[in-house]
């Protein structure tokens, strides 16, 4: 063989290799809003000690993180965390831990976004750290129904960045990591799905910024 077909032939192969087919999102603050400071401003809740309480209490708690693990409930978490409020406080928490998806927000542009990727092709994939109530809030976000298959850490009882999480996804749906862009918030998520093979997105909320990043992805120049 001609040392100029062989090169051909292995470049070829090599961006057949680094195709892309899929993407994977993660959902809050990627897909759909999540910000406890607009949930407190919709219950009026403006005094800033009782909003500090409520960042630490429970959207920063380990109580939040074990609903995500789905070990606890919303109920059950606004029972636990009620003594730690002062009396004022307490008849809030049921909706800031369980109303805040009422209603469901998403990040402007994204619905667009994703259904652009759906119609060009390519697989969309849901990989969430969320509590079981995801399941009742998703169908109605735009976009969900572009969706070809979701993985949500309560129904899996492990979260990101564990690898064990992305692993899951990947075998549930028979996908390849190489062939995977993953889109999350949080630098750690990223990199853990970079470690298994996956091309990463840390998304900052510019939805413009993103779209032209995964353009540049996906021309090859920059995989």
């Amino acid at each position: 063989m001609h040392p100029f077909a062989f090169f051909c032939i292995r470049d070829t192969i090599l961006k057949m290799d680094k195709t892309i087919r899929n993407f994977v999102f993660d959902m809050g603050k990627v897909i759909i809003r999540f910000d406890p400071d607009t949930f407190m401003d919709r219950l009026c809740i403006y005094d800033e000690e009782d909003r500090k309480l409520i960042r630490e209490k429970v959207y920063g708690s380990d109580l939040w993180i074990q609903m995500d693990m789905g070990y606890l409930d919303e109920q059950r978490m606004s029972e636990i965390v009620r003594p730690l409020f002062p009396e004022h406080l307490q008849d809030y928490l049921p909706s800031l831990i369980g109303g805040w998806c009422d209603p469901i927000e998403t990040i402007e542009g994204m619905d667009e976004l994703v259904c652009d990727l759906k119609k060009r092709g390519y697989g969309i994939y849901l990989l969430s750290n969320a509590s079981v109530m995801q399941k009742e809030y998703w169908p109605n976000v735009q976009c969900s129904a572009a969706f070809d298959g979701v993985v949500v850490s309560a129904f899996e009882h492990v979260v990101k960045p564990e690898e064990k999480f992305y692993r899951i996804l990947l075998d549930r749906y028979d996908l390849r990591a190489r062939e995977c862009i993953f889109i999350d918030d949080r630098q750690d998520n990223v990199e853990a799905a970079e470690k298994l093979g996956m091309t990463g997105i840390v998304f900052d909320g510019d939805v413009l910024k993103l779209k032209a990043r995964i353009e540049e992805l996906l021309s090859g120049e920059h995989i």
